[in-house]
Order: C-alpha cells, then structure tokens, then sequence
C-alpha cells in the first residue's frame, strides 16, 4: 500500500541544482556560507525545501561527500604503475577539481561543529583508499604496513595543497612510492 505525502529524499534534478550550488559556495567562499538562504539565493530552490534536506552546513558536506566519489585509474596489471598513477590521479584532482577546497571547507567546519570531524575522517579515508588497495595489490598484506605506505604517499600531498598553499609535488609523491617500495621486504610483505 502506497502512503500519500512526501518523498523521503528532493527531486534529483533539485538535489543536483542545491549541491552544485553548495560545491560552488564551498569553493569561493567556504563552509561558513551554506545558508538555506544563500541557497535559496542562488538556485531559486524554495527554503523549506533546503531546510527540510540539508537544515545544517555539516549535511551539505555530507552530501557532497556522497556523490564525490572518484574512480581510481584502470588497473593496468602492473601494481606498480598503477600505484604511480593513483598519485597522478590524487595530484590532478587535487590542482584541478574541488578536493583541496573541500578538505579545506571540512577542516573549518569541523572546528565549530565536532559532527564535522567524522565527515572529515570519512572524506580523507576515501582519498586514502585507491592507495591502500594499490600497495596491497604491490603485495603488502600487513594491514598496518599498508597504511603507513599510504599515508606517508598522500599526507605530503595534504600538507602541501592545505597548509602551504602550493602545488602537491608529483615527483616528491612519486618518490615517497619508490621509496615505500624499495625498503619492502622481497617476500612476506
């Protein structure tokens, strides 16, 4: 039996018109500006439909993070390159598209509201995630081992695009992976 009344979720082309405007606001102007009426503003979206969806900054970002997704490279069949390629892909997402941004709209929000923190976790970790797969593919079983491969790959990249305000460094990236790998045990990883 059908209930009458409204949909558990907005329209798809609605969600789609509000959150590109929320990435848009994110992105020149921060977290800070992810007002249902700033939205309203921009989209024409009616406020109590924003309110009733997203009544909090923390649920833009956590939208966003949902269909932010990346597909990593086609696995080549070389796990080495294709752990090279992970660190092209992360480089290029974070010069060319909103990753730096975003993390940096995730890092202020999750100073004034601590829900922000876990969406923050949840964001890096899915960045993290190609590159652990990629070292287990390059043999490393250790779990722990695996992420600390991964981490001392991308956390440079972090620092660089966040706190620096430069350019991640592909060929420092590139050699943290040679690195990483050249100091592997030959078996057992």
């Amino acid at each position: 039996m059908n209930r009458p009344g409204r949909p558990a979720g907005p329209a798809s082309e609605t969600a789609e018109i509000v959150l590109t405007a929320a990435l848009e606001l994110i992105l020149t102007e921060g977290a800070a500006a992810l007002t249902p009426q700033r939205l309203h503003a921009m989209t024409g979206v009616a406020r109590t439909t924003i309110y009733r969806h997203w009544p909090a900054p923390k649920d833009f970002l956590a939208a966003l993070i949902t269909v932010a997704p990346h597909p990593s490279p086609a696995p080549t069949g070389d796990p080495v390159a294709d752990l090279h390629a992970e660190v092209d892909s992360l480089c290029d997402r974070l010069r060319d598209k909103p990753v730096a941004a975003f993390l940096s709209a995730l890092v202020t929000a999750s100073a004034t509201d601590p829900e922000c923190v876990e969406l923050r976790h949840r964001y890096v970790a899915d960045l993290l995630a190609p590159f652990r797969a990629a070292v287990r593919a390059v043999g490393v079983r250790e779990r722990a081992t695996a992420e600390e491969i991964a981490m001392s790959i991308v956390a440079p990249l972090l620092v660089d695009t966040l706190l620096l305000d430069a350019p991640a460094d592909r060929e420092r990236a590139h050699r943290a992976v040679t690195e990483a790998l050249n100091h592997l045990p030959a078996q057992g990883h």
